[in-house]
């Protein structure tokens, strides 16, 4: 039996005594793009950094490719490249001497040839030289997306990913996004707006007070008919 790229069952998370995540099962399988909506304070961020290997759950449990991401975390770090509201990035250093700490800690081989192709890849060639701390935001999100690049993962995880870009920027998102998914990666993203989420996803999740309500593949589904669904879920 062929094994899921991304794994989740029954996955829990608690801060002190409020529950974020309450019961989490999701299979996404090699090549699928998942869109994941919900409302502010859902859980949509706590289930990625778990996924990304920064924080664990509490109970239940959750593979990439195989690998336990509580047991397994180095590794599971490896098949995993996150874009998140955080960075990750070092103001001090330029945007290519940012992918090339990566790179050396990632051991990505021709990590200097990598490097270049991908900040050409986000449209920052002219900017390689300059600090991530005077980058705007909407450049400091396209190196955070070569940054979750450059090592090749299996799985992306996109949190709002195109918080801060432009039209250019947006069509970037679509284009790596298509490209990874062809290649056989699988995507996890989340948005609030559900016109994107089906537009880039195959399908459509809703997170509310830390538990799926609605899974359904885009293909066919009618955005009216899903903004009144969201209308219902988080009024």
């Amino acid at each position: 039996m062929k094994t899921p790229l991304l794994a989740i069952a029954g996955l829990k998370k608690s801060f002190d005594l409020k529950s974020v995540l309450r019961g989490i099962d999701l299979v996404v399988e090699s090549g699928e793009r998942v869109a994941l909506v919900g409302a502010n304070g859902a859980g949509k961020t706590t289930l990625l950094r778990i996924l990304a290997c920064l924080t664990e759950p509490s109970s239940g449990s959750a593979r990439i490719d195989g690998w336990d991401i509580v047991r397994d975390a180095q590794q599971v770090r490896r098949l995993v490249g996150f874009v998140a509201h955080q960075p990750y990035l070092y103001d001090e250093l330029t945007a290519l001497e940012n992918l090339l700490f990566f790179g050396k800690m990632y051991a990505v081989k021709d990590a200097r040839e990598r490097t270049e192709d991908l900040l050409r890849r986000v449209g920052l060639e002219k900017r390689a030289r300059e600090r991530a701390g005077v980058l705007s935001r909407g450049q400091v999100q396209r190196l955070s997306l070569a940054r979750a690049l450059l090592h090749a993962p299996r799985l992306l995880l996109l949190d709002e990913p195109d918080t801060g870009l432009d039209e250019e920027g947006l069509r970037l998102i679509e284009d790596v996004l298509a490209e990874h998914s062809a290649q056989g990666g699988a995507v996890l993203f989340t948005t609030h707006q559900l016109d994107r989420a089906m537009k880039l996803g195959d399908s459509l999740l809703m997170l509310s007070r830390g538990r799926l309500v609605f899974q359904e593949k885009t293909a066919g589904l009618e955005l009216e008919r899903m903004r009144q669904e969201y209308q219902e879920v988080f009024r």
